[in-house]
């Protein structure tokens, strides 16, 4: 099969592949048609970098957030901005560029200009513990919507998506977004506080033995192969806006999370839907919930191609399809001893392939093609963020070579082109 977009334009490379690493590449597009990507880098050679750092970062130091711009749809970049904190997304709201992420806490840093010049960054939040890839961007009622995730709890010792609770926040778009009282926040649901640990062992859904507070180590020769407490992350939101479906809400007041599912094995997400408490849209309290089948049950997991790593969510009014944006698993039941030295930690781990999938319901995805493929696991395409430019799909992607550290840790930002991609639906 050919890759719908292997040929990438490189928008970034570290300067030192082994000590410095790319991530979280984000992407939106202004107005005027100008494409603006962030990204971050971190790694333990950030500390010997000069400039703003954030407070916390990959690598028990600060990351160093950037912004680049593109005025020729992509085929060159310039640099316009370091920010002191990652984890970042670009997007439009009213009249001002802005670039949402974290340094701990919530920061915000936006550009009366499109991305010319930048104002101060600014925090919303306080002494909290923030997370979350840079997912999609949803407009409705006159309002922004996005979604960060709050580490709740501070007793896990592993990676931690099992403390963490999506959070939907909500903004008028025409409100200073850099102001914290313009953004509403719903309310929180963490993983460990609403799933049992034996019954998803009981019910086949994860894949190792459980340690609620640590790594499991399928084998014990291996420290780098291992298993986190089961939780979700990265969330997308979406609006389901279709009336036959039987999550359409007609009052316009309910918005759905599709989150990244750990559960050490592959093609599961995580579902949340958010309740909009006003007598209008875009108004009111936001509680978060389950959603339910017709029979009553709740619906807590779905299956999703790529849902065991960060994806991205894209919804099309031309097509009025929703458009996945994941990484492809090929070999998730290679014992941890057995695995090839290229291939970072657990056997669904698998980081270079991204491939593409739409849908009308968010349940029933067909795929529509890969978009690039690494020669080999080390040369990774993952952890990508998309916008629709005319015609064609934009992509921006986390990438690697051979000069790699490794997959997880690369050295290049990557841009890709679908063409025409709408001609891909069958």
């Amino acid at each position: 099969m050919k890759p719908l977009a292997d040929h990438f334009v490189t928008v970034f490379e570290s300067l030192d592949s082994k000590a410095l690493f790319c991530y979280s590449p984000g992407l939106c597009q202004t107005p005027s048609g100008r494409m603006v990507g962030t990204f971050d880098i971190g790694g333990p050679g950030v500390k010997d970098l000069p400039g703003i750092k954030s407070t916390v970062g990959d690598f028990h130091g600060g990351n160093i957030g950037k912004c680049v711009v593109s005025d020729d749809g992509g085929k060159t970049w310039e640099h316009r901005l370091d920010f002191p904190f990652y984890h970042a997304r670009p997007f439009v709201a009213g009249n001002r560029l802005h670039i949402l992420g974290h340094s701990g806490d919530l920061m915000i840093v936006a550009s009366d200009d499109m991305g010319q010049t930048w104002g101060q960054p600014a925090k919303l939040t306080d002494n909290q513990h923030w997370h979350q890839a840079p997912c999609n961007v949803h407009y409705a009622n006159g309002c922004v919507y996005l979604v960060m995730e709050r580490h709740v709890y501070d007793d896990c010792k592993a990676w931690t998506p099992s403390v963490n609770a999506p959070v939907l926040m909500r903004a008028k778009v025409d409100a200073d977004l850099t102001k914290r009282e313009s953004w509403s926040f719903a309310t929180e649901r963490v993983f460990r506080d609403e799933f049992d640990n034996d019954k998803l062992i009981e019910q086949g859904r994860f894949f190792y033995p459980i340690d609620p507070l640590d790594f499991y180590l399928p084998d014990p020769s291996q420290p780098g192969r291992n298993s986190a407490p089961p939780g979700w992350l990265e969330s997308n939101v979406v609006q389901i806006v279709d009336p036959d479906h039987y999550w359409f809400d007609p009052s316009g007041r309910t918005l759905h999370l599709v989150m990244r599912l750990h559960l050490a094995n592959s093609g599961y997400a995580a579902v949340l839907k958010v309740t909009e408490q006003g007598d209008t849209p875009g108004t009111g309290e936001m509680i978060t919930s389950f959603e339910h089948f017709p029979s009553g049950g709740e619906c807590r997991i779905i299956a999703l191609p790529g849902g065991q790593m960060k994806f991205h969510i894209l919804y099309d009014p031309c097509t009025k399809l929703y458009w996945l944006l994941s990484s492809q698993t090929t070999d998730s039941m290679t014992k941890a001893q057995h695995m090839p030295a290229d291939r970072i930690n657990l056997p669904n781990n698998e980081r270079h392939r991204l491939v593409l999938h739409f849908s009308k319901n968010l349940i029933d995805w067909c795929f529509a093609g890969v978009v690039a493929i690494g020669q080999t696991a080390l040369d990774a395409r993952h952890y990508a963020s998309m916008m629709i430019d005319d015609q064609d799909l934009c992509i921006l992607s986390r990438s690697a070579n051979q000069q790699a550290k490794n997959a997880h840790d690369g050295n290049l930002i990557t841009f890709h082109r679908v063409q025409n991609f709408r001609e891909l639906v069958y």
